[in-house]
């Protein structure tokens, strides 16, 4: 009977059980895949893609199983949607994988709509039983403060759910009067720890923000089904021009403190009739696609009172030059708003006004100059013209007379620039040709030009 050799056997025994293990592991990865359930690495830790899946697995179960309305709001994530190869790349992959949700962050965003949902405490409760710490930011809510009252109660604004160093930062988005989604700055009190999250590079929270309510669908990315703006391209553009500002109620009030508020009949009767007029002029030109924002004395009443003054007989608003179009007088004529002059031409200082009810829409088309920018004026009885100087200055929302609409983010400046340091004390004798602080002279329009550059109808 020949010999055996002990080594080789040893060496048949190691091969055998190596093979076996192999085969349980590929197993196991494939029972995993099916289930659920991940598979952790030497370290006893998932690799990024999958530590992130797993946890937004896990938080989808849990705004499930609570009937929370949430969907996809993560600007890299809808931003890879709108690339079509990684579209096929991901209609081919059977195994679980993660290609939109997880990103080359470490969070992933959400948003919740705040209507829909009623605080329960008990979820974050369920999210620590899954094994996610939980991080709640609360602050004022700004549909319950007024000039009455400054206090308003703390409103759920941010959450953000943790696993390890993975995130998923979910946004409640309020319905605001103006038919819009707000949602909240993210401010951390003293007690909370910075390294929790990368706070500072979280795409919600550095400011409010303001939207319109988007169409959602429901789709399938990287294997969990998942709720995505129908229109993912346009909420996009909306994220990057989002930023709101809450109307400065408290110095309001002391304004009104100092001087009180006009109750009269009349001024009663205007501000009726300039929101109206406000609000047509707001659907005219978002039906254009135009962008606008409050200027002169309307913007300086939202600032200084978060009101229109009663005493200033028009509605003022402003444009970039950019953005005009032609048939901009036609629109607002067949709202039903006849035009009342033209001044000026689209090269220089054009300036159109149209005749609401007893209220007249003043609307000054801004140029970019370099470091400044400006509008123009023209006096029709002598066709003198003038120039209305402001620092550059960025577009904000907020909302005035329940319309959700932009002013100059740096309002201060652009406020101060048109009426000086005294800008919070009522001036109702105002002579638009040497009053504002800003105003210089122009030159005159030639009189060959008179025709073009000063209809007044």
């Amino acid at each position: 009977m020949p010999r055996i050799n002990k080594t080789a056997v040893l060496v048949l025994l190691i091969a055998a059980s190596s093979i076996f293990l192999l085969f349980q592991l590929y197993y196991y990865r494939q029972y995993a895949s099916k289930n659920g359930l991940y598979v952790f690495g030497g370290k006893g830790s998932l690799s990024g893609n999958e530590a992130q899946r797993h946890l937004i697995k896990k938080f989808l179960g849990l705004v499930h199983k609570y009937s929370l309305s949430v969907f996809l709001v993560d600007s890299v994530s809808l931003d890879l949607l709108s690339q079509d190869a990684l579209l096929l790349k991901e209609s081919k992959l059977k195994e679980p994988h993660c290609i939109f949700l997880c990103t080359h962050r470490e969070f992933t965003t959400f948003a919740l709509l705040g209507n829909l949902w009623k605080y329960d405490a008990s979820l974050l409760e369920a999210a620590e039983e899954r094994g996610m710490e939980v991080l709640e930011i609360r602050g004022k809510d700004p549909r319950l403060v007024s000039m009455d009252d400054l206090a308003g109660n703390d409103i759920p604004l941010h959450f953000l759910f943790k696993m390890g160093s993975r995130l998923v930062h979910l946004v409640v988005l309020y319905e605001r009067s103006g038919n819009y989604l707000w949602h909240g700055p993210l401010r951390l009190k003293p007690s909370v720890d910075r390294k929790f999250a990368p706070f500072r590079r979280l795409d919600f929270g550095r400011y409010a923000g303001a939207y319109n309510r988007p169409e959602l669908a429901l789709t399938m990315l990287d294997g969990l089904d998942v709720r995505i703006p129908r229109n993912f391209s346009q909420f996009l553009r909306e994220h990057s021009q989002a930023r709101f500002l809450e109307c400065p109620y408290k110095e309001a009030r002391a304004f009104y403190q100092l001087y009180p508020d006009d109750l009269s009949p009349e001024a009663m009767d205007f501000r009726m009739k300039a929101k109206s007029l406000l609000h047509l002029a707001a659907r005219t030109l978002n039906e254009l696609a135009v962008p606008f924002w409050l200027s002169s004395g309307t913007c300086l009443g939202w600032f200084r009172q978060c009101s229109i003054i009663p005493y200033s007989k028009d509605v003022d608003l402003g444009i970039w030059i950019k953005d005009y179009r032609h048939d901009i007088t036609q629109a607002f004529q067949k709202a039903g708003l006849p035009i009342k002059h033209k001044f000026g031409k689209v090269e220089d200082s054009l300036e159109l006004s149209f005749q609401g009810l007893d209220v007249k829409l003043d609307i000054f088309f801004f140029y970019d100059e370099g470091d400044i920018v400006w509008n123009g004026g023209t006096q029709a009885k002598s066709g003198k013209k003038f120039k209305y100087v402001f620092p550059r200055f960025q577009l904000c929302w907020t909302e005035l007379l329940e319309l959700k609409i932009r002013v100059p983010c740096q309002t201060l400046d652009y406020v101060q620039a048109n009426y000086g340091p005294d800008w919070n004390v009522p001036v109702k004798a105002w002579d638009w040709k040497s009053s504002p602080p800003n105003v210089q002279e122009n030159g005159a329009w030639p009189v060959r030009e008179w025709d073009e550059v000063i209809q007044v109808y």
